[in-house]
């Protein structure tokens, strides 16, 4: 399987050379699962698209494709200059939702393994870092554990951290769905 040709068009958004390798090589090393797995395990949570086998990728490219078109409005012209580590981190945000081993069900605390991972795999720790703090705030309000509603997470603190939480939380409203043929 070559898991970087699911994501060729989004990692056409990522403009310095560096980071693109970077992003390539962490999809790489993303586990087997995370190609073949639904966004939400009980379907309670995204939209149909997101549902069913590839759902998980199918929503991972609506996060990143959502970021890259609002990044191209004046409100979020300050962020633009981050646009590299904002795609690279929605390609990776729940690239280990079901854990480093796959357990049948997502891990509340999915966005902390998927930055630790991240920090583990990736050789530039300067960037690592970076796109780890993206990745630990993606969930936004729902910071804490499923079962027992501890926080277990941090909330969003930049508007980098918040835009990325929103474009995730963008691609899993059930109300809205996504056109990929665009």
């Amino acid at each position: 399987m070559n898991k970087i040709e699911y994501f060729i068009t989004e990692l056409d958004f990522i403009d310095d050379p560096k980071i693109k390798e970077i992003a390539q090589n962490l999809i790489g090393q993303l586990p087997d699962y995370f190609f073949e797995v639904a966004a939400s395990s009980t379907g309670k949570y995204h939209p149909k698209y997101a549902l069913g086998k590839e759902g998980l990728i199918r929503h991972t490219k609506a996060a990143v494709r959502i970021a890259n078109d609002l990044l191209r409005l004046e409100m979020f012209k300050g962020l633009s200059e981050k646009k590299d580590l904002i795609i690279t981190a929605l390609l990776l945000h729940d690239g280990w939702k079901h854990g480093r081993e796959y357990n049948n069900y997502a891990q509340s605390n999915h966005p902390l393994i998927a930055a630790e991972m991240v920090e583990e795999l990736c050789e530039d720790k300067e960037i690592a870092t970076q796109l780890a703090t993206l990745i630990k705030t993606h969930m936004g309000q729902w910071n804490t554990d499923w079962k027992t509603g501890v926080e277990i997470m941090p909330k969003p603190e930049t508007k980098i951290q918040s835009f990325v939480h929103l474009c995730d939380y963008l691609a899993s409203r059930k109300f809205l769905e996504f056109n990929f043929e665009v």
